[in-house]
């Protein structure tokens, strides 16, 4: 039997159409790191709550991602998924839930997530608990931390420990925090536990709002950040779905080339998306490699994939190709 089954199989037939633009995406993904280049990810939609982590974990821990971008909900539900896996309900006939059903599911306090249910007290209020604390306890010190950093916090100091339901190396954000890897989350007021923190300060339990920091310091941040590495080292840009998760950090290159005037950072070195929007609709997030371009983001010599599908598929197949799996 092959040592590697699963890039094994996509080669042989993964020939034609979105299989075979997979299949030029990875290795283009896999040349970048070869000749030591790094790779930036972004992660919307659902990611976390499709369990992304079973496979992104593992990239992370071999080093074959730099840096993410992520959504205030993917950053937050694969925590809620560390902690009340168990919990989860599916529901496979989603598409027939009639209205009352859904209310039925809202009356239990089951979150749907298209055919996942996210329990609220085992979830959600289970991090507010935990979460909470750390937030008043940066607010009394006059601490300002980013939401990922919060979420380390929580993660290295073991607060949630005994409540874990799934192997912690299957957690992304495990990994990550294992690695110090930088993370940006634009937005993240956007989420469960942006509203929850909303609703903290309203209450005054939390006496200045800024204890969480906020996008416009991610992308000074991020600025930062990007510098430091291309000047090392090229850079590419990994994209699974499409919003903010994207558009936020992929305008890092042309504010600082004409915004800041250092014409000298270079380009993202790599573009892939996988996505399903359609260009036709006007859609930003569907738009083809080619527009950022004009955007300068992009240059006419980078490598552009575009996989038009369903990232919960795509994103692993890659992922495992880029493993050896």
């Amino acid at each position: 039997m092959s040592d590697h089954p699963i890039t094994d199989f996509i080669l042989h037939h993964y020939r034609h159409f979105n299989a075979a633009s997979l299949v030029d995406a990875a290795k283009g993904y896999e040349k970048l790191l070869g000749e030591g280049g790094g790779m930036f990810v972004t992660l919307a939609g659902a990611m976390s709550t499709a369990e992304l982590g079973l496979s992104l974990a593992e990239m992370i821990r071999q080093d074959k991602v730099h840096a993410i971008t992520c959504t205030g909900a993917n950053l937050e539900e694969d925590v809620f998924n560390l902690v009340a896996h168990d919990y989860y309900e599916r529901v496979p006939q989603y598409r027939d839930l009639t209205p009352q059903m859904e209310q039925e599911l809202l009356d239990r306090h089951m979150n749907r997530v298209t055919d996942t249910c996210i329990p609220e007290e085992e979830a959600m209020r289970r991090i507010e608990h935990a979460i909470l604390e750390l937030w008043k306890e940066a607010d009394g010190k006059g601490e300002a931390l980013f939401p990922h950093e919060f979420f380390y916090r929580l993660l290295r100091e073991d607060r949630l420990r005994e409540h874990y339901m799934i192997d912690p190396k299957n957690s992304w954000l495990m990994a990550a925090a294992e690695k110090d890897l930088p993370i940006f989350v634009p937005g993240w007021e956007d989420s469960t536990l942006g509203n929850i923190y909303a609703a903290h300060c309203i209450e005054g339990d939390i006496r200045n709002v800024h204890t969480v920091r906020g996008g416009i310091e991610y992308m000074m941040k991020l600025a930062e950040w990007y510098t430091a590495f291309t000047a090392e080292r090229p850079l590419g840009f990994f994209q699974i779905g499409g919003g903010i998760a994207g558009d936020f950090p992929i305008c890092v290159v042309p504010m600082l080339h004409q915004d800041l005037r250092r014409t000298s950072v270079p380009l993202w070195a790599y573009f892939c998306q996988i996505s399903d929007s359609t260009t036709s609709y006007g859609s930003y997030s569907g738009a083809v490699p080619n527009e950022k371009i004009t955007w300068g983001k992009l240059g006419v010599d980078t490598p552009k994939y575009i996989i038009e599908s369903d990232a919960s598929i795509v994103a692993p197949l890659i992922f495992a190709y880029i493993l050896g799996w």
